[in-house]
């Protein structure tokens, strides 16, 4: 059976029963028709653009193998269940690197978003000094 990674993320705003029934709904619709490979909590993020004027999500990825009705099946709970945001479902090429850890954030700018990006973009556009 091929590897595939899902991608999941879940609204922040959704109660935390909620969010941890999810993922196991997930691993319990996983592991019924494939074979769970690994399961890796990225925790609570900003995303990049709002969606759903919301600015944070959980971020899960799941690596399992399986066939194509469990894809579908996937496919169309995911679409459905409350509290998903987002998903994606991407086939691993034979030989694919093992997934990373959780990310860590960037650190520039992160606990100063206001004054501190300012003063660090016009330290990189200030023209270097000429002594």
């Amino acid at each position: 059976m091929p590897l595939y990674d899902l991608m999941l993320l879940v609204d922040a705003a959704t109660p935390e029963e909620r969010r941890e029934a999810i993922v196991g709904e997930v691993e319990t619709m996983i592991s019924s028709g494939g074979s769970l490979v690994g399961v890796h909590d990225w925790g609570t993020r900003k995303l990049a653009y709002e969606m759903d004027h919301r600015p944070e999500a959980a971020y899960h990825l799941f690596q399992f193998e399986a066939g194509n009705d469990l894809l579908d099946r996937l496919n169309y709970s995911l679409k459905i269940m409350e509290g998903v945001m987002r998903f994606r479902i991407i086939r691993q090429l034979p030989g694919a690197p093992e997934a990373p850890p959780s990310p860590e954030p960037a650190q520039v700018g992160l606990e100063d978003e206001g004054d501190g990006r300012v003063a660090a973009r016009a330290a990189a556009d200030a023209p270097p000094d000429q002594h």
